[in-house]
């Protein structure tokens, strides 16, 4: 596919692509040049770069050589569900459990009732009411349940266990 005749939404889809190839590449610690040494060529820094900025579309086949190189799922770089962020530091990815709403949650609550014990035993933390846990935390809990952080979080809304920061 040339990138002269990608229309809006594939320009769109290829930015996006590459947005994760090169979060990929930078979380891996590696430069573009140290790409093409290390796939003997077979990724040229040239071509992968304009990837990342979206400027070409890469073919299945190439986005299959990529993952496999990084050793990433392909679906990872070209799900159209929406992904969130990870980053430890991500306030916005908190959530604020209510304790007391916890432990009069549904059955279906379990696992996350179980996460929440262990995180209260790793930080010796069991005398308060509120409890909050990390955009990491939410995503590794939704993961357990097969759901979206996103589903989880309407989950917890659902449950009554996030807190009122009103």
């Amino acid at each position: 596919m040339n990138e002269s005749k990608l229309d809006p939404t594939d320009t769109d889809f290829a930015k996006v692509v590459g947005e994760r190839l090169r979060k990929v590449r930078r979380r891996k610690q590696l430069s573009l040049q140290a790409v093409e040494e290390r796939s003997g060529g077979a990724l040229r820094a040239a071509v992968v770069g304009s990837y990342e900025r979206g400027d070409r579309a890469a073919s299945v086949r190439r986005l299959a050589e990529l993952a496999d190189f990084y050793g990433v799922p392909v679906d990872s770089l070209v799900s159209t569900k929406e992904r969130e962020t990870s980053q430890d530091d991500d306030d916005d990815g908190k959530v604020v459990l209510d304790l007391n709403a916890l432990r009069s949650a549904p059955e279906e609550a379990e696992y996350l009732i179980n996460f929440v014990t262990g995180v209260q035993q790793k930080r010796n933390d069991f005398g308060g009411n509120i409890l909050t846990i990390r955009s990491n935390d939410v995503w590794m809990v939704s993961s357990v349940y097969g759901w979206t952080a996103g589903e989880l979080r309407e989950k917890m809304a659902a449950w009554g266990v996030i807190a009122d920061q009103g």
